[in-house]
């Protein structure tokens, strides 16, 4: 996520004035945050602890993220829960009512990914879709292009905030404020709060048990500040989109627009577990299958320094001097590892334990072929 932010003020795509803001944005002013541009939106990089402190505050105690530039879907009506199972890669018929599933929304024509995202299947008429703040627009247009009569879908992108408070003092951080906690991965809940009602989520993009809340705009300001104040006896820092990315990378985590693009298909990004192979239909099944079968040209890997280099994205990677094999994706310097960590979209006979060659700045720096999670992940105990 580094490599794709940029300092408020600097090039981009948008320009200042085009930028949304968060409903919590006063509050990071206050905090003193440092902001930076992401997917249209104006949010936290890093506050003034730095991010090595909030990757550190999320990995032994808790952090608090605003991720409110995430998209919001309502998708309601009869048969939304079979629509959705149609479009997305995964399959809903796995999981029950109140659970969260990771899919992939795919291009019918090439199986590429237009996104990730999570769903939250309330009821067969309601649910929830989570996608990428700069992928929630098209997500939405290919529904639209496709949902049959007696289907709605709302766009709550600016009328909700999401908070994630992540780390393995969430759940005292959350019971302080009179939320539920400790029901299971990737599950969910509804708990009000001034008199609305929140999404209690436990899903998160830190590897770390957390949970994500999903609220009305207007509670957003109190909602923070009593998770601040409560945090307080567990030395919890408010966190920025620095340390969500090398929390993410340490874990693993592709982020689309650098690991996963519409040119990357499942296949090759290794996410055929968020494929549901078995379903009758979902947008580029056929491809996908076929795709499967003759076996992929080039699938992400994992890699970790040997080393002190630290790989960036587009860096070129070689299994000798003369014998390019793919670039890096994602990149950083893994504050629980000491060490470069990364993803690279590199040739598929490379295997686990492999040592292959990162150009970083003219030098070849080795790194091995390793199967992420780089760091032992919490996030699935219950």
């Amino acid at each position: 996520m580094l490599a794709t932010v940029a300092p408020v003020g600097c090039c981009g795509s948008f320009p200042r004035m085009a930028l949304k803001q968060s409903p919590l944005h006063d509050r990071h002013v206050a905090l003193g945050a440092k902001f930076a541009e992401f997917g249209g939106w104006e949010m936290p990089l890093e506050y003034p602890s730095g991010v090595l402190k909030e990757h550190a505050a999320v990995r032994t105690s808790v952090g608090i993220f605003d991720v409110s530039h995430l998209g919001k879907l309502v998708v309601r009506g009869a048969g939304a829960e079979e629509f959705i199972n149609s479009a997305f890669s995964n399959d809903l018929g796995k999981i029950a009512k109140g659970k969260a599933q990771y899919t992939l929304c795919c291009d019918a024509k090439t199986g590429g990914i237009i996104d990730d995202l999570i769903v939250y299947l309330h009821d067969d008429d309601h649910l929830l879709l989570v996608p990428n703040a700069s992928n929630s627009d098209e997500v939405r247009r290919r529904l639209d292009a496709a949902r049959p009569e007696g289907i709605t879908i709302t766009d709550h992108h600016e009328s909700h905030v999401v908070i994630a408070v992540q780390g393995t003092r969430s759940d005292e951080v959350l019971s302080a404020i009179g939320f539920p906690v400790g029901h299971g991965y990737m599950s969910f809940v509804e708990a009000p709060f001034d008199g609305e009602s929140v999404i209690v989520c436990r899903t998160g993009y830190t590897g770390e048990r957390g949970y994500e809340l999903i609220a009305p705009a207007g509670v957003a300001g109190a909602l923070w500040d009593q998770l601040m104040e409560a945090g307080a006896a567990y030395d919890v820092l408010a966190c920025g989109l620095g340390a969500r990315d090398t929390l993410r990378t340490e874990m693993g985590y592709p982020l689309h627009g650098q690991d996963i693009t519409p040119d990357t298909t499942p296949n090759q990004a290794c996410l055929g577990w968020a494929v549901g192979w078995k379903k009758d239909a979902f947008w580029g099944k056929d491809v996908l299958a076929a795709e499967k079968a003759a076996g992929t040209r080039v699938a992400l890997r994992g890699l970790v320094a040997s080393g002190r280099g630290i790989a960036r994205p587009h860096m070129n990677v070689r299994i000798t001097q003369d014998l390019p094999i793919g670039s890096i994706t994602s990149g950083t310097f893994s504050p629980t590892l000491r060490k470069g960590v990364a993803l690279a979209l590199i040739n598929s006979q490379i295997q686990e334990g492999a040592e292959v060659l990162v150009d970083v700045r003219g030098r070849a720096e080795v790194f091995v072929v390793t199967k992420p999670p780089f760091v032992k992940p919490d996030v699935r105990e219950s």
